[in-house]
């Protein structure tokens, strides 16, 4: 294992040296938090993808393949195709606002009176995300180098931690695309087809294997109806997904640039469940699912592209626990903390370097508070299923309410996230919180609640909504924007 481990602790040592290099380029707000609003399509398409595949898409992808056959691949094919929407249909506006919290578009929408209680569901599920990435490096160092599952977290953890402390998104961004390049190699060109030739190939696999297998419907509707409710709509809305639109340096690059990370992340997805339904066949009588990754590798890979694809592996855990832990962070000192001290201001230009320091003694706090719950807790499966339902149910509508229809009020905005949360809170209590009722159910209640009291109250202020209009057409760009020129803005549909 001397080259694997040397494999590991030589990418380890860069995503800390980018870290540190990423630092040097945070020295504004809009750029420790958006990275300048400066990527272009191939940074961003890249760190796009890093984000949305994480220790879930590609262990758990792994597994529900050793479970399901090529049908495990539908968790993962829902989140490209909540991707796919958000870049299509939705980004280039959400580019274009210029701020930096999925609340402080709300407040902008509905006059700046969209509250706290956006900002602690968001946190909520952000933390959360964090937690379960996190959580997820107990069972790769377990593999690498036999440690406890604390020292495993605590090892993780601190590095994501530093290098995302130390530059923010810059060294988030920079980290990103080594971790999509290390997953590209180790996933899909190298572990991909070893899986498959030691499994015999797709004949063997087909003879030793059910039908079932190899049924593109063989998970059942229940789980992908499941997965389209939570990944594809939690995609739309999600805070993590968001900051990264925010990084685009123009609304062709947010539109295109999502598309093909959409496109790459249903590549990926094929390709987890192809590798478990090998493991399947090499490994029949695992006791977990969710060992099919590490046993595979373990036992079927050459010394070095086992470094590698662990390394890829690691990837893929540490692009979404940074992504969730800046986010995490970023919620909490904008939508939280800025407005229990009544400052907050969507999309306000801060170049202090005061306002820098402020957000990165935020990360280093939710850091601190990611990895102590990801100790604290043995699985957290449940609890991100409460904040993910809480983030649908409670926000899909007025988000979109938002987006999509003018005569949306403040008060209607309101009005759903409360019924839409109290609602899948009482679902899952009543069907348990894997149901799938808590979504089925808590949303159409949402929007229901949404309509009739936007329509039962007084419209939303002309001014406030010609100045939503403006920022969505790209008119009224606030000081923050980047110093380089932005790409043309499409006519408005």
């Amino acid at each position: 294992m001397a080259v694997d481990y040397l494999v590991i602790v030589v990418y380890l040592a860069g995503m800390l040296a980018m870290g540190w290099w990423g630092m040097r380029r945070a020295r504004s707000k809009s750029e420790f938090l958006v990275a300048g609003r400066r990527l272009g399509p191939a940074m961003y398409s890249g760190t796009m993808a890093a984000i949305v595949l994480g220790g879930a898409s590609t262990i758990g992808g792994v597994g529900l393949g050793y479970k399901h056959g090529i049908s495990g691949a539908w968790m993962v094919l829902t989140i490209g195709l909540g991707l796919l929407a958000l870049s299509v249909f939705f980004s280039a506006r959400i580019a274009r606002l210029k701020v930096y919290t999925v609340s402080e578009m709300l407040d902008l929408r509905y006059g700046g009176r969209a509250g706290v209680i956006s900002g602690i569901v968001m946190w909520a599920y952000t933390l959360m995300l964090a937690v379960t990435s996190t959580i997820a490096y107990a069972t790769i160092f377990d593999v690498l180098f036999d440690v406890n599952r604390t020292l495993a977290i605590v090892l993780g953890g601190s590095i994501v931690v530093a290098y995302s402390t130390l530059g923010g998104m810059w060294s988030i961004t920079l980290t990103d695309m080594v971790q999509f390049v290390v997953k590209t190699i180790g996933v899909l060109l190298l572990l991909l087809p070893i899986a498959v030739v030691k499994a015999g190939g797709f004949g063997a696999m087909r003879d030793q294997l059910p039908a079932s297998y190899f049924d593109p419907l063989g998970i059942g509707g229940e789980a992908i109806f499941t997965y389209v409710m939570i990944y594809t709509f939690g995609m739309l809305i999600g805070q993590d997904i968001w900051q990264r639109v925010f990084t685009a340096r123009g609304d062709s690059t947010a539109k295109w640039g999502g598309t093909v990370a959409g496109t790459y992340c249903l590549a990926y997805a094929v390709a987890g469940a192809v590798i478990g339904t090998a493991a399947k066949v090499l490994y029949p009588n695992l006791a977990n699912a969710d060992d099919a990754f590490a046993t595979i590798v373990k036992h079927e890979l050459p010394v070095g592209v086992r470094g590698l694809v662990l390394a890829a592996a690691l990837a893929a855990v540490m692009s979404t626990s940074s992504g969730a832990l800046i986010a995490c962070a970023t919620v909490a000192n904008n939508d939280i903390w800025s407005r229990l001290r009544g400052v907050v201001r969507p999309g306000a230009a801060d170049t202090d370097h005061d306002e820098v320091r402020g957000n990165r003694a935020f990360i280093l706090a939710m850091g601190l508070a990611v990895i102590a719950t990801a100790i604290a807790l043995n699985d957290v499966v449940e609890a991100l299923t409460v904040a993910y339902n809480l983030l649908v149910g409670g926000l899909l509508v007025p988000i979109l309410g938002g987006l999509l229809w003018r005569r949306g009020t403040a008060q209607g905005a309101l009005a759903a996230v409360v019924v839409g949360g109290l609602a899948a809170l009482g679902l899952m209590a009543g069907y348990g919180i894997l149901a799938t009722e808590p979504v089925a159910y808590g949303l159409p209640a949402s929007l229901a609640v949404y309509v009739a009291v936007s329509l039962a109250t007084p419209p939303t202020d002309p001014a406030v909504l010609a100045a939503w209009r403006d920022r969505l057409a790209g008119r009224d760009v606030p000081p923050s924007a980047p110093e380089t020129a932005p790409e043309p803005a499409p006519a408005r549909q």
